[in-house]
């Protein structure tokens, strides 16, 4: 685990578990070793210091390019912060500059380490679970590691979209991790990743609740979407 995650752990995490003292359910399925990715829904920017409050292992989440290549000072601290965190490279752009998130996540992903998607490919925008993109599927497929599944609730009163500061005051929140979905012998053909896609949305659906919306979310830049599809 990265020195600059663990003092985050001690510190962040820890305020994270004794402010808003989330519930948790099912964490021994996540691997106590081993490459996983961890696939959930997305509420709200605090998903992300939940997710590494709880989880007691290192996760890489993605953060845009933008964040790597800063100059001066701030740039510097930046590329400290975010590289000392283990975070993954993201290109805004389209075609293969998108795909090098693809390419960085997969020899982490074969490393044993645990790499956090966002299937939905934003934050919903109204709290309901929208169509999931295929590229989870894809990324499991091509580094052959399960996805985990995960529901998220209450996150989204933490944090809401457009809040800057998270509320304290705000209690409820209930972290849920599902059973490993296990991709191997599956086909990489369209077919196959709609499948294991929608088992995937079904399963954080039973794990969370939510209306499930059967139409992709309203495009938002999101440096911790998935970015793979």
């Amino acid at each position: 685990m990265p020195l600059l995650y663990t003092v985050g752990k001690i510190t962040v995490g820890t305020a994270m578990n004794v402010v808003w003292r989330p519930t948790i359910e099912g964490l021994e399925n996540v691997p106590a070793t081993g490459g996983a990715i961890i696939a959930g829904n997305h509420l709200s920017v605090a998903d992300e210091l939940f997710l590494g409050s709880v989880v007691p292992r290192h996760i890489s989440f993605w953060a845009k390019a933008e964040y790597f290549t800063g100059t001066g000072f701030r740039g510097w601290l930046s590329r400290s912060v975010i590289g000392g965190l283990g975070a993954i490279r993201v290109e805004r752009g389209g075609g293969r500059a998108a795909l090098s998130a693809f390419d960085g996540a997969i020899p982490v992903l074969r490393s044993g380490e645990l790499v956090a998607i966002y299937p939905e490919g934003t934050r919903s925008p109204d709290g309901r679970l929208y169509r999931g993109r295929t590229g989870t599927a894809r990324l499991a497929m091509a580094a052959g590691v399960p996805i985990i599944p995960v529901g998220m609730i209450g996150t989204d009163r933490v944090q809401p979209i457009g809040v800057r500061v998270p509320r304290p005051h705000v209690r409820g929140v209930v972290i849920r991790f599902g059973k490993p979905i296990d991709v191997s012998g599956r086909q990489d053909d369209r077919t196959s990743l709609r499948e294991v896609t929608d088992e995937l949305m079904a399963e954080i659906q039973r794990l969370t609740g939510q209306e499930y919306v059967p139409r992709y979310a309203p495009a938002r830049q999101s440096p911790t979407s998935d970015p793979t599809e």
